[in-house]
């Protein structure tokens, strides 16, 4: 008779997704997030009562910018609209302020500055009630007419560009950043990270590591989110031992973090050094910090990727179950029955594989429950399972069968 046992898959081949499916947990964060403001500054929020006019004047924020300052003001017919319209904004009333900009932008009187006055209000208050693309019409306005101060003009490029990069918008949203960085020659990390973020949303991986590099290095306290940032972009890049660096350097950091250990044993797998994964885990384990079924997942699985580790994973598995961490479902028993039977424990394999059989959604765990039954010839009861598999359905009912024709 055919070797039904040599016929059982291996535990590599069962749990390879295992461990791709929980790599890198939260490896890279939402940059765009984090580097948005919760609100841009509300426009002129502390000039309220001044005129458009007689605001003070405010330090450059762009002081190598290759513009220069324009000399515009506000008609003397329009400072009472434009006042009006100011402090409706600055007094929350975002539907008077945005009816007043409109009335400005349409008026003919209007001079160009009092309109890109007008259209950025428009914006700031059509982004507070989340009518995002009027807002970003009317940036696109205020800097089409080019005639505001450096820090109003260039502060709303750098808005419309974000904006335009959190609604999906990257390519036309990189064009504005760099617009924006070419002009006004900022070195800000700021500018540079969300530029390093928006080309890994492009997938122009190298452009990205160059942006991402340049921002944590312009940075004396950069976030340890855009080295983990440029972590992912060299694992995209296939330049593995870039990305070891990086993680064994934040893992190091911060012990007590676990996201760096658990993203330093992701990348130790990607790398194939189990072991060196498995010792992360296994540290984080044994400080009661291991905590979400994934993590489990992620350890046992890849104790099952090397060779006479099985009593280790069934170790973490069992822990996991006897937490509650680890649901008694399919793929925990059929682990921990795999896990048994390759360290040669067949009655307790027999008992995993008797509780992951109902569970599987065809007939192959009940075949290989048959398998090892008949191995422990336990003959009536593996021609029980072999007939359960043929029930539940198989795609080569071989095995199944010759089972069932046992004497």
């Amino acid at each position: 008779m055919t070797d039904i046992r040599s016929r059982n898959p291996g535990p590599r081949n069962l749990l390879a997704a295992a461990v791709g499916c929980v790599f890198l947990l939260g490896l890279v964060p939402d940059a765009n997030a984090q580097l948005a403001k919760k609100r841009n500054e509300r426009y002129n929020q502390d000039k309220q009562e001044q005129s458009a006019q007689d605001q003070e004047e405010e330090v450059a924020k762009y002081p190598q910018a290759t513009r220069g300052e324009p000399d515009g003001e506000v008609s003397r017919g329009m400072r009472k609209s434009l006042n009006a319209m100011i402090k409706a904004f600055n007094a929350d009333e975002f539907a008077e302020a945005r009816t007043l900009s409109a009335e400005i932008l349409a008026d003919a009187d209007a001079s160009a500055y009092d309109k890109a006055v007008a259209a950025q209000i428009g914006a700031h208050a059509a982004y507070d009630v989340d009518d995002l693309p009027a807002a970003m019409a009317l940036l696109q306005q205020s800097i089409d007419l080019d005639v505001l101060d450096n820090n109003d003009h260039y502060g709303a490029m750098l808005m419309l560009a974000q904006m335009q990069i959190q609604e999906g918008q990257e390519a036309q949203g990189l064009a504005t950043l760099e617009r924006f960085l070419a002009e006004t020659k900022s070195t800000d990390p700021q500018h540079l990270i969300l530029k390093g973020n928006t080309l890994y949303n492009l997938e122009r991986w190298e452009e990205a590591a160059v942006a991402t590099k340049a921002a944590i290095e312009a940075s004396p306290d950069a976030d340890p989110s855009w080295t983990q940032l440029l972590m992912g972009i060299y694992l995209e890049l296939d330049r593995p031992e870039e990305a070891t660096r990086i993680a064994e350097q934040l893992a190091a950091r911060d012990t007590s973090n676990k996201q760096a250990q658990i993203n330093l044993a992701s990348i130790y797998l990607q790398n194939d050094q189990f072991e060196r994964a498995a010792a992360v885990l296994e540290k984080i384990r044994a400080s009661g910090e291991l905590s979400t079924p994934d993590e489990y997942r992620q350890l046992y699985a890849t104790y099952l990727n090397m060779e006479g580790r099985e009593s280790e994973a069934i170790a973490v598995i069992e822990d996991g179950l006897a937490k509650g961490i680890l649901q008694p479902n399919y793929e925990a028993y059929v682990a921990l029955a795999q896990s048994y039977y390759f360290s040669k424990q067949d009655a307790k394999a027999i008992d995993a594989y008797k509780k992951a059989a109902p569970l599987d959604e065809d007939g192959e765990t009940y075949l290989n429950l048959a398998r090892v039954l008949w191995q422990a010839d336990r003959i009536a009861e593996a021609k029980q399972a072999a007939q359960q598999a043929l029930d539940k359905g198989l795609d080569d009912p071989e095995d199944a069968r010759r089972i069932l024709a046992l004497p």
